[in-house]
């Protein structure tokens, strides 16, 4: 089929062009510069130039697409809610492009205070607040009560693999600023994390199989004790683990601190998903995170 891909040279959204481009699709993907378009286009990809803010082309697009898999999101968290409100009018563009033809649009999301201590499932609805400004999936159901064909992948909060700029790398650079890999109180709590090639492929199966369910998780590993994520980044850097305060991690403290184990459990039955990729320490060992 034809997919139009936003984020399509971001760590995610580039895996999976190149996930459907290797399953025979053909791909459109959303480039801001010439130099990322040329990477796209290498990847066998035509080029879309254009960013989040161009509507009146991910209409455009949208309404020729056959599928749509939207994966861009800015994350300079100085101004999320800015970020956050330019993924919401983006979102609603393209899903009236759609409108009620049956086409799928995939959307993007998260595992952030989905269901904060325990393990979440694809049955939890996300929150809505002022906590938490982000509204893919609020969004993305709201187009479908109008009859828009919608779905959500909710990432891990580790995509992990060779080139990872996402949250591993922001704490071995704050490993690296203060000379300790740090956790917060026993570091019990948990992060889920999922290998960027079993993330993209996710993707594809979701298109393929015609997937209908409001959601579905990319997550291949439940819930790592951050304190283990520690120890790793501190065995790679030669760096001391240790407990530390919440301040001693910044504006990431947040994240830091936060429990967030999930379940991939209906996903894999849904469509037969089995992750294959290394486990996230595995990565942290040997994926190049210290160098």
């Amino acid at each position: 089929m034809q997919v139009f891909v936003t984020g399509a040279t971001g760590w995610v959204g580039s895996a999976v062009v190149q996930e459907l481009v290797d399953a025979g699709h053909r791909v459109r993907g959303l480039a801001r510069s010439e130099d990322k378009g040329r990477a796209l286009a290498a990847m066998g990809a035509a080029v879309v130039h254009g960013t989040l803010d161009d509507l009146a082309l991910l209409r455009s697009e949208a309404a020729q697409a056959e599928a749509v898999v939207h994966t861009a999101f800015n994350h300079d968290f100085s101004k999320f809610a800015e970020n956050a409100a330019q993924d919401r009018l983006a979102i609603e563009a393209m899903g009236e492009a759609i409108g009620a033809t049956g086409r799928p649009l995939v959307v993007t999301s998260g595992m952030a205070m989905l269901a904060p201590g325990r393990m979440a499932t694809e049955h939890d609805v996300p929150q809505e607040g002022p906590a938490y400004p982000r509204r893919s999936e609020t969004a993305a159901r709201a187009l479908a009560a109008r009859g828009v064909r919608t779905t959500a992948v909710r990432l891990a909060p580790s995509v992990h693999g060779r080139g990872d700029h996402g949250f591993v790398p922001i704490l071995v650079g704050i490993a690296r600023q203060t000379g300790v890999s740090a956790y917060i109180g026993d570091g019990s709590n948990r992060w889920p994390a999922v290998h960027r090639s079993d993330a993209a492929t996710l993707y594809r199966l979701v298109l393929e199989q015609g997937a209908t369910a409001p959601a579905y998780h990319a997550v291949a590993e439940e819930g790592i004790a951050f304190r283990q994520i520690a120890e790793a980044i501190g065995a790679a850097l030669g760096l001391p683990v240790a407990a530390r305060e919440p301040a001693h991690f910044g504006w990431f403290a947040h994240f830091a601190a936060a429990d967030m184990p999930a379940s991939s459990v209906q996903t894999r039955a849904l469509l037969d998903w089995q992750p294959r990729g290394s486990t996230l320490l595995a990565d942290i060992a040997h994926a190049g995170y210290a160098d």
